[in-house]
């Protein structure tokens, strides 16, 4: 019989609870810089990161 590797379970539950500021600030940069090159102003950049600090809770 082939050597396999162990079985685990099918769902592993994810952590729960808040995600560290600078995790989200790091995942909206690039949007913000899409934002940016679409629309040409700083005007979407800075609504995107007021956004975002609303949903930090800031």
């Amino acid at each position: 019989m082939a050597h396999t590797a162990p079985r685990r379970p099918a769902f592993v539950p994810r952590r729960t609870g808040r995600r560290h500021p600078l995790v989200a600030t790091l995942m909206a940069l690039p949007l913000a810089a899409l934002l940016l090159l679409v629309f040409d102003g700083w005007e979407t950049v800075a609504t995107q990161a007021s956004s975002v600090g609303v949903m930090l809770g800031r």
